[in-house]
């Protein structure tokens, strides 16, 4: 068990972590450990994260109010991001906001991340979608984000940049460097005449060993089974509209033919809007 100061040294090392990547500029991102179920610790607003120092770090409780800031310092007002994923999701401990320059890019080209290319990536965050645009500081990302909450443990923030969250701040910050490499490579892969793709067999099975492995976590394979079939068919965001809906859905067993089809539509509708056609 980590004392708070302990857990305000790692914001500032996972901070800097991510300064040194470029996934963030100046002031930019935020990160949030929640160190017990009445009270979090956050990163300060206008403080470039590569600069911290533990005493900067923020206090606040699971309303946003203050409870414990050195001096001028207070939280950014993303935080109701990151408390509403806290009060979603009973399993976060850590969430990570950030603009990862690939992941920030799909982002803005309102592409989201479907394409199976790494068995890595299938296993770690499956598809990644794109939460629609909201005005910063608002509920308006809460609300945006809420949908996606209980099917993935990553979302892309349409203009905006990405958010991760896990279990502790070092799976949240994997989250993210994850998915800014899924973006880099199918950038980069695209550039060179579009990556050769897992098949609807293979991404079965790579879901399967993820069940072998007991990965923590939220995964959109648990949704995609449920829903299963056509209804599966207009890619990850559609699957987390289906999935934020009160309708009970019947899970089908989802055979091989079905995943090729969900595969197959997802790759068409991304290669149309990347204008590959």
């Amino acid at each position: 068990m980590f004392s708070e100061y302990e857990v305000k040294k790692q914001i500032c090392e996972i901070g800097k972590r991510m300064y040194n990547s470029g996934f963030v500029a100046a002031n930019d991102g935020n990160i949030t450990v929640k160190i017990n179920d009445k009270e979090i610790l956050a990163t300060p607003t206008g403080i470039s994260k590569g600069f911290m120092t533990p005493d900067m770090i923020c206090k606040v409780d699971m309303d946003g109010k203050v409870l414990a800031a050195n001096g001028k310092y207070r939280p950014s007002s993303e935080i109701k991001m990151h408390i509403r994923v806290y009060k979603e999701r009973a399993d976060v401990n850590s969430v990570v906001h950030a603009h990862p320059p690939y992941a920030t890019s799909f982002a803005i080209a309102g592409i989201p991340l479907t394409k199976p290319i790494m068995p890595e990536a299938v296993i770690a965050l499956g598809c990644v979608p794109i939460a629609e645009y909201g005005t910063p500081s608002t509920e308006e990302i809460p609300d945006a984000v809420s949908k996606y909450l209980q099917h993935y443990d990553a979302v892309l923030l349409e203009n905006h940049g990405a958010l991760s969250y896990g279990a502790d701040l070092t799976t949240a910050y994997h989250k993210m460097e994850s998915l800014e490499f899924y973006a880099k490579l199918l950038c980069i892969s695209t550039q060179l005449g579009g990556p050769k793709e897992l098949s609807g067999a293979q991404v079965e099975r790579l879901y399967e060993l993820r069940k072998q492995f007991g990965l923590a976590g939220r995964h959109p394979a648990e949704i995609c089974n449920e829903i299963g079939g056509e209804q599966c068919t207009t890619g990850c965001n559609a699957v987390a509209s289906e999935a934020g809906s009160n309708r009970s859905v019947a899970a089908p067993q989802v055979q091989d033919s079905d995943v090729a089809k969900v595969v197959a539509e997802v790759t068409k509708r991304v290669i149309e809007q990347m204008g590959m056609q």
